[in-house]
């Protein structure tokens, strides 16, 4: 696979890790929260690595095909995001306050949040339904789903640099200012939320 088209992809792939949504809200509401934000990101990735999977085996094709499908996950997704942002908002413990070494919730608990997030995340349908497909050539000797699965791992690896340090740096910049901790937290929810809300009424209502 030429490296060129791989760099390609890599400088498409962190414009689009870069831009926050609700994988940063979550991230930071994690490393805020928890003692270590490394479950929280694992199930983002995770979701990523599925979506990859899905790509590779032609299920996201086959989506694609199916709008229905596709819109009753893009609103499922929207309406989870409108879920965790709601009990975000909805929590009045001050995050890391009580006991800086407390957990919010079992290490698989937040790395199941996380998968619910990316892998529901209609902004993740975008970039592997939509902008994944147009780096893979068929004429390279590569097979197809090598070249998806190599591409995907390069967008999970930008995923994995960019979310842990935006969860350790909430963290370790905020830890110690409990109160614009929990703002940026609320703001956090609130954020999931009206991204939620957004993506139900273009659903229900764009069409």
């Amino acid at each position: 696979m030429p490296l060129g088209t791989v760099m390609s992809f890599w400088a498409v792939s962190v414009l689009f890790v870069l831009t926050p949504g609700a994988e940063w809200a979550y991230t930071i509401s994690a490393g805020l929260r928890n003692r270590t934000v490394f479950p929280a990101v694992g199930g983002v990735l995770a979701g990523h690595l599925l979506a990859t999977a899905a790509v590779a085996a032609g299920v996201a094709a086959l989506l694609a095909g199916t709008p229905a499908v596709l819109t009753a996950l893009t609103i499922a997704g929207a309406a989870y995001l409108v879920w965790l942002g709601a009990g975000m908002l909805a929590g009045s413990a001050t995050p890391l306050e009580a006991d800086p070494g407390a957990d919010t919730g079992s290490w698989a608990r937040q790395a199941l949040t996380g998968l619910g997030v990316s892998g529901l995340n209609p902004k993740v349908f975008l970039l592997f339904l939509a902008l994944l497909p147009q780096f893979v050539d068929d004429a390279e000797p590569w097979p197809a789903w090598v070249q998806i699965l190599t591409l995907g791992l390069v967008h999970v690896a930008n995923c994995a640099v960019v979310y842990l340090l935006v969860g350790t740096g909430a963290r370790t910049v905020l830890r110690t200012r409990p109160s614009i901790a929990q703002t940026v937290t609320k703001v956090s929810g609130g954020a999931m939320a009206l991204i939620g809300v957004v993506l139900i009424v273009e659903q229900v209502f764009g069409a």
